[in-house]
């Protein structure tokens, strides 16, 4: 089986791009310089170093851990043992060294992989990005080590700022696209999964983008329009996806804690005040107008709490009062939050399954509380994923940790059956 094994866990995989390229055809070379060669072509292929068998953990995190926030760059840290010297950036004689350039081939931006192997041996991907820093520590008479710091596609929008340009009216998922599509940014159409959006943005001189605007601010700013998820998913694809509304019950994995399914050693409860939104207010940009959505009662029993935005790119004032709207809660609610489990406590094929689960799927989490008198109720909720946390030792296992959100949940319809045969609120054509 490939890559390096993780006791109890299966085999990984981690990676980075050395800077050189495998088969490029050369010029002037004899064996390399072969013109209309099946060998060696002129784009070439990017070699990466193997280096898991020098890590003994690792750490990835990726999502949010709340509704209420905006998702970041993903993460990736882990600490490389330099026994022989391979890795230091001074060390001319390495493998990972450039000569022909003068520069070390592990370098920062160069791209990053982390993987796990199923029980195909099919390579599942759980973090793609680029180093961002390498942290060298030389010591003296021991071991050498280099703390390696890691952020997926995300890290570059935030570093990069958009050229002023004119926009129109378009869909919120038609507007992220040109953003991309913008030459200061030429994000690659091919690592896009983006879903049609369901708000129209607006195309007035107001929204006119402004020479300077940091890009992740922007596309953040979109996905707060649409109120959906924008991520770079576990393959290094940003995904857009829109509003989110009910949820179609199909959980992927059902977490229980009485020894059936998808076994977990931890769960976060939350029943918190500031779940409680009873007043929002949204502003479209050029507006002075305020759409202010309330909910009386609530703010009788928990005070008033506000949600506000003051400059959404929504197209009208009707589009922002539905939206102050959707973004009311009035009452707290007890949730589960958070669902952690080893992989030594599951089977290989629930190992295979969650090492694929990414943010937007679906989950079950099951909890038995004991009661008065000693008796046992089991309490179930369908979540959504927001966020993943993976932490990978080499000797000990691997861990994951899935941040949730509350769902509404709805039934398809069933021809004839006595309850999904009624169509209403909780049971919909699929």
């Amino acid at each position: 089986m490939p890559g390096v094994a993780v006791v109890d866990s299966g085999n990984y995989s981690l990676e980075i791009d050395t800077g050189f390229l495998i088969d490029a055809f050369t010029l002037d070379s004899a064996t390399r310089g072969i013109l209309d060669g099946a060998e060696y072509v002129l784009n070439g292929t990017t070699e990466f170093a193997e280096v898991l068998d020098g890590v003994n953990s690792l750490t990835c995190r990726r999502g949010r851990r709340d509704m209420g926030d905006q998702f970041g760059a993903g993460s990736l840290s882990f600490t490389m043992l330099d026994t022989t010297g391979v890795f230091n950036p001074f060390n001319q004689d390495s493998p990972f060294y450039d000569t022909a350039n003068d520069q070390p081939g592990l370098a920062p931006l160069r791209r990053v992989r982390l993987s796990r192997y199923d029980a195909n041996d099919v390579q599942e991907y759980l973090f793609v990005g680029r180093v961002v820093n390498y942290d060298y520590n030389f010591a003296l008479g021991g071991l050498d080590t280099v703390i390696v710091f890691c952020a997926d596609d995300f890290y570059l929008l935030s570093q990069t700022d958009l050229a002023s340009f004119n926009v129109s009216e378009q869909l919120s998922s038609t507007r992220l696209s040109a953003v991309l599509d913008r030459p200061e940014i030429n994000f690659p159409v091919a690592e896009r999964d983006i879903t049609t959006g369901t708000q129209t943005l607006g195309g007035s001189a107001a929204f006119t983008v402004d020479n300077g605007t940091n890009a992740l601010a922007y596309c953040n700013q979109i996905n707060v329009a649409e109120q959906g998820r924008l991520f770079m998913a576990r393959d290094g694809y940003i995904t857009f996806q829109p509003r989110i509304g009910n949820t179609l019950s199909a959980p992927v994995a059902d977490f229980h804690d009485d020894g059936t399914n998808f076994a977990y050693n931890g769960v976060g409860v939350s029943f918190e005040a500031n779940q409680v939104i009873n007043r929002a207010s949204v502003t479209i940009l050029g507006s002075n107008s305020p759409q202010v959505a309330e909910d009386l009662a609530s703010q009788a029993i928990y005070f008033i709490q506000t949600d506000s935005i003051t400059n959404s790119l929504l197209h009208s004032t009707g589009a922002a009062l539905t939206l102050s709207e959707y973004l009311l809660e009035p009452e707290p609610t007890a949730r589960y939050t958070s669902v952690q489990t080893e992989f030594l406590m599951l089977t290989v094929p629930q190992r295979d399954l969650l090492a694929t689960l990414d943010i937007g799927t679906t989950i079950t989490v099951e909890k038995t509380f004991t009661t008065s008198g000693n008796s046992t109720t089991e309490l179930a909720q369908e979540l959504a994923i927001e966020g993943i946390e993976h932490r990978i030792d080499v000797n000990r296992g691997h861990s994951v940790t899935y941040w949730t959100s509350p769902t509404t949940v709805v039934y398809q319809f069933i021809v004839s059956d006595a309850i999904y045969g009624i169509l209403n609120a909780d049971n919909v054509l699929g």
